[in-house]
């Protein structure tokens, strides 16, 4: 009766495993073309926006990689949040050399609001232009046509949120292997339903949207209470299939200093696990019917696997073996496909061994964000 079970449940998890990849994964990595960027004779002006918190070092090597861009009509708000590792001087510097660039700097947070929305909204307020693109300090675009392609859908195409995608600069270890696997996992589900008209999240190292909504909404109405989520709870609260288009290029990304240490990565993954609770029903269910099938399809299939060898049913534990195989090759294939057109990269070889062990990081650092009570931006 148990091993019966265990096949159902092995089969049901494989049937849902399956749509997840073949259908709403699929699509994107195998399917979707990215429309050729229009051409226009008037840039709209764009302000890039950048929220810092003792980013000095950062900041240096940041801003004039920006103004390297092939755009010629943008400036950049740096918004010095209670720095005091002598921000505001190399700001000062920077703007010597830098005219577009400008800062407002922020001394205090009221107590009930969180600091990097209280911060955010007090530069997007003054900021120059209504076209707005976020990015945070430690971040860096991959090419000079970063601001072209990204604020495209936005001001050529009607569109009020432009999804980017952001990935870890690469190092040695297996934390970054792993950084760099969760990172495009996490690239690849969110881009995968926006291109099903069902967007759920952005990243705030790689996101656009206008000024205008963003003052029209009252600024992060709802959330202020949430220490988290001026990205992606924000992107969830209002982006939909007609006003938001993702951005797949390898010229668009931007790419981040990855955390070193397991505790800092950690805290930082259960701060984004935070946001999770606050998504919206039914986005917590197109997520989690897919968690809760690569749950069962692996619990159900390893334990058939060790009841079939002590029963010494070759036959099954072969079966068994063949379907795994079949499956790991889909989902790497979607890696693979996935990776080349966000990242212009395909090595995805660690992609097979890190899908077996996501499921208990999923589900048990998803337990400790979901549950906590207290998380931190800076």
């Amino acid at each position: 009766m148990i091993i019966e079970i265990l096949w159902i449940v092995f089969f049901i998890g494989l049937a849902v495993q399956l749509f997840y990849i073949l259908i709403l994964f699929g699509r994107f990595a195998f399917f979707y073309k990215q429309k050729p960027n229009k051409e226009s004779s008037e840039k709209e002006g764009v302000t890039v926006i950048i929220a810092a918190h003792n980013e000095r070092t950062n900041l240096k090597k940041l801003i004039p990689l920006i103004f390297e861009q092939d755009y010629p009509n943008f400036d950049v708000m740096v918004i010095n949040d209670r720095s005091y590792d002598g921000t505001k001087k190399i700001l000062e510097k920077l703007m010597a050399i830098y005219p577009r660039l400008r800062t407002v700097t922020v001394d205090y947070t009221p107590s009930h609001v969180t600091s990097k929305k209280y911060a955010l909204t007090l530069g997007i307020k003054v900021a120059k232009n209504d076209v707005l693109l976020l990015t945070d300090a430690d971040c860096w675009p991959s090419s000079a046509k970063w601001i072209d392609l990204m604020t495209s859908p936005v001001r050529l195409d009607g569109k009020t949120f432009s999804l980017g995608f952001s990935q870890y600069d690469i190092r040695e270890g297996f934390l970054n292997k792993w950084i760099q696997f969760e990172t495009l996992w996490t690239g690849i589900q969110y881009f995968s339903f926006a291109v099903w008209k069902s967007p759920f999240m952005g990243v705030g190292r790689n996101l656009c949207y206008r000024r205008s909504f963003f003052m029209d909404k009252k600024a992060f109405k709802g959330l202020w209470q949430i220490e988290c989520g001026d990205d992606d709870l924000f992107v969830n609260l209002y982006a939909n299939g007609k006003n938001a288009a993702v951005v797949v290029n390898p010229d668009s990304i931007t790419y981040s200093e990855p955390k070193t240490t397991w505790k800092t990565y950690f805290a930082q993954k259960k701060r984004h696990f935070h946001a999770g609770k606050y998504y919206k029903a039914g986005n917590k269910l197109k997520i989690g019917w897919y968690a809760f099938s690569h749950l069962l399809f692996w619990v159900s299939g390893i334990s058939l696997l060790i009841l079939s060898g002590l029963n010494q049913t070759w036959e099954q534990f072969l079966l068994i073996i063949g379907i795994i195989v079949v499956r790991s090759v889909l989902i790497t294939s979607v890696f693979r496909s996935s990776r080349k057109k966000l990242e212009g990269k395909i090595q995805v070889i660690w992609s097979g061994f890190f899908d077996v062990i996501y499921i208990g990081y999923y589900w048990i650092l998803g337990a400790l964000g979901y549950q906590s009570k207290k998380v931190r931006w800076k």
